[in-house]
């Protein structure tokens, strides 16, 4: 006997222990339920748990195809409904083969989800086709967020650079403002420029333009560093826009994929989708009965039809 797993424990509580049947009672009851069917379905998937936990290595494979005619992935699948499902009207309502695509749905969500999307009446085709949509809807909400977030944290780096750029220009145009300000007053008053010792003109006013030489120098610098300030400046505040651009459209994005995931419009749009479907198959089948010599049962179709108008209009009052 191989190791207790999960597998056998659900199987203990459903059934009888192990010690009290054999391999041939536990065959007999899957083609006793095999004949059955429906939710007998949970009987199968139980009794196949029970069976591999009674036969020994090697013996299982053989024993799936030569007792109970199944492949090893039709027996994991029928397993696997036994662990997840415990209704077996559930089973019952929605048959194996729906029951087997809502696996892929978290246990927690699956009986909601049955729910919202009239399942029983969905065909295998259109369950698939919900699954999927859900799926992506969900997705493009997650992804639109996390665009959304991106953008957010970008926006908030550059509001930081921008204050920080602002800051700089702030400082080298106050800089520009005091090293003008002491140039015009350098050129509106004689330079004192060792006075008591020199008494040479030409000295003093090479003193002076040795003087103003310097200030226009550092003018010149710090107009440059202002220059400088206000590029950065400009940089930032396009950067900005952009970014806040682009948090506007993830936002966007974000509210349009999250009314994509909601669970009440993905039902619609399937149930629409199968209105659809329905209409088109009506309308061939009244083509059909208008061929007919006799009209009445065009007639009847056609009457029928617009009834049917005429309640889903009311739908929108």
């Amino acid at each position: 006997m191989g190791k207790p797993d999960l597998g056998r424990l659900i199987a203990q509580t459903m059934a009888q222990p192990a010690e009290e049947r054999t391999i041939e009672a536990v065959t007999g009851d899957i083609l006793e339920a095999q004949r059955k069917g429906g939710e007998a379905v949970l009987t199968i998937g139980r009794c196949l748990i029970e069976a591999k936990d009674m036969l020994r290595h090697g013996e299982w494979l053989p024993w799936l195809a030569e007792k109970v005619g199944y492949s090893e992935k039709t027996a994991q699948n029928f397993m696997r409904l036994a662990r997840e499902f415990s209704n077996p009207q559930a089973i019952a309502d929605l048959g194996a083969t729906k029951a087997l695509k809502l696996l892929a749905l978290p246990a927690d969500e699956r009986e909601q989800f049955v729910a919202d999307h009239n399942v029983i009446d969905m065909t295998t085709r259109q369950l698939e086709a919900a699954i999927k949509e859900r799926d992506e809807a969900r997705a493009h909400a997650q992804q639109a967020e996390q665009e959304r977030s991106e953008a957010q944290q970008s926006a908030q780096k550059l509001q930081e650079t921008l204050h920080d750029v602002l800051e700089d220009r702030s400082d080298a145009y106050q800089r520009l403002e005091k090293l003008t300000e002491e140039l015009d007053e350098l050129k509106a008053r004689p330079v004192e420029v060792a006075v008591e010792t020199v008494v040479d003109q030409e000295a003093i006013n090479k003193a002076k333009d040795e003087v103003r030489g310097e200030m226009q120098a550092k003018l010149d610098k710090a107009k440059e560093a202002a220059a400088r300030a206000k590029y950065r400046q400009q940089e930032a505040e396009a950067k900005l826009d952009k970014v806040q651009t682009q948090l506007q459209d993830a936002e966007r994005a974000r509210k349009n994929a999250a009314m994509a995931a909601d669970e009440d419009m993905a039902a619609f749009k399937v149930l629409f989708q199968q209105a659809q479907e329905n209409a088109n198959k009506m309308r061939g089948i009244l083509l059909k009965l208008r061929a007919r010599e006799d009209h009445a049962s065009a007639q009847g179709a056609e009457k029928a039809l617009k009834a049917l108008a005429e309640a889903i209009g009311r739908c929108v009052e």
